[in-house]
């Protein structure tokens, strides 16, 4: 998908969704916001800093500690990812409450986080039916009617036997069923889960049933009209006297968020220049291909690495537009090369990997004199101007007899060191020890 289609899409799910976006670089300190993330609070987009101590002086001081506990904890990655409902103040001096998720996309080395992506829902009406509930049901009957998302009461009673014993009218749009089909049962919306995720969807009501604990869960339905679609669920629970359990919460259509989601996901993974495979994820794909030879007795992979000569002088010489252009040139010829099973990654500046499947040094010599043979056919036209350039391949064999991929990247690399002394331009191979 084109970036700016990308960015076409976010705006649109963003601006329907009241849900804000944030993407925070932890290493300066700076954190931005969407559009739809100054209008929760109701500022325009030049408004706020985009200072990370700005945005806690924002939270309320009473859940200040609570909030930044609760990153650290993901920093240090003791949750998969960061939740947490807390208060923001508004511009007017008034404060939302906000349910901000996101999680750490990037690490070093070290595993220090780099950069968090996240977003931020206001809640605060969610809040304010939960208390009014209490008060007077026939009030909430009429506002939850217009609230995006269904308001709901769950009955689960000492037999086993569950009904919605309040629903809003928006169970139409959630569920496709009508209020009167679940009044006495259950059945019509669990008929509408989506069969893979049935069991989490039972096992984590009957958890939040036997210890009393707020229920959350994201899950799928499968719709007659709307087809797959995503929601989330919320609610906190009470025992009853006769030993039920009673639910008082709220499902939402999440369904747009889930794309974004999925779209940063990928966003993490690709090198916005080339389109292949980042470091990070070329990686992963190794480690998949390092279990696979483990189960499959005998067979081995081939490693490359592989460097564009004399890099360096081209972008000094012809400038980064067209150093540029070279990687994109490279990255599109070396896709072109690839069966369907191998891989292949930018593994940062001019330097490429490949994995290629089930394959040995005589397979990765001749995939690497192909790659030579169509860069030397096709230079980069530009500007008017022909640059031909070449690279240099290390090759090493990855099999079960590794502990891990770093030694066969280790001596795919080697041996590109010694192409490179020895002339560039060459291909040169690990000698397995």
């Amino acid at each position: 998908m084109d970036i700016r289609d990308f960015s076409d899409i976010w705006t649109l799910a963003i601006d329907g969704s009241g849900t804000g976006i944030w993407d925070r670089n932890v290493t300066t300190g700076e954190i931005r916001y969407s559009a739809s993330w100054h209008a929760i609070l109701g500022y325009t987009e030049t408004e706020l800093s985009n200072r990370i101590e700005a945005s806690y002086a924002r939270v309320h001081p009473d859940d200040l500690a609570y909030v930044q506990a609760t990153i650290q904890a993901h920093f240090d990655r003791q949750t998969e990812i960061y939740e947490v409902e807390h208060r923001l103040r508004c511009k007017d001096g008034s404060y939302k409450w906000v349910l901000s998720r996101g999680k750490v996309i990037s690490r070093d080395e070290s595993g220090h986080p780099l950069r968090m992506v996240g977003t931020t829902t206001d809640i605060t009406s969610m809040r304010v039916l939960a208390e009014q509930l209490r008060q007077n049901i026939d009030l909430i009957t009429n506002l939850t009617n217009e609230i995006p998302g269904l308001v709901f009461q769950y009955r689960l009673m000492s037999d086993g036997r569950a009904c919605f014993s309040y629903v809003s009218d928006r169970i139409r749009e959630i569920y496709e069923v009508t209020p009167a089909a679940v009044a006495d049962t259950a059945a019509p919306v669990l008929d509408r889960i989506h069969p893979d995720d049935c069991e989490t969807y039972r096992a984590s009501l009957a958890i939040s049933a036997a210890n009393l604990t707020p229920w959350h869960l994201e899950y799928r339905v499968l719709l007659p009209k709307q087809g797959l679609r995503w929601r989330q669920a919320d609610a906190r629970p009470s025992r009853l006297l006769d030993g039920g359990t009673l639910w008082h919460g709220l499902i939402t259509d999440i369904t747009e968020r889930k794309y974004i989601e999925t779209e940063l996901t990928e966003l993490a993974r690709i090198d916005c220049l080339t389109q292949l495979p980042n470091r990070r994820y070329f990686r992963e794909q190794m480690e998949v291909g390092l279990n696979r030879l483990r189960c499959i007795p005998g067979t081995a992979d081939a490693v490359i690495m592989i460097d564009i000569d004399y890099f360096k002088t081209i972008n000094d010489t012809h400038g980064h537009t067209i150093g540029d252009a070279i990687i994109q040139h490279f990255a599109c010829i070396l896709e072109g090369e690839l069966r369907k099973n191998d891989a292949a990654g930018r593994m940062g500046g001019d330097e490429f990997a490949v994995e290629l499947f089930a394959a040995g040094l005589r397979e990765a010599r001749v995939f690497s004199a192909r790659l030579q043979s169509r860069i030397a056919e096709t230079p980069v036209l530009m500007s008017g101007k022909t640059i031909s350039f070449t690279i240099s391949v290390g090759i090493a064999i990855m099999s079960a007899a590794d502990t891990n991929i770093d030694g066969p990247l280790s001596r795919a690399d080697l041996a590109l060191y010694d192409a490179k002394q020895t002339g560039r331009n060459r291909i040169s191979a690990a000698v397995q020890g």
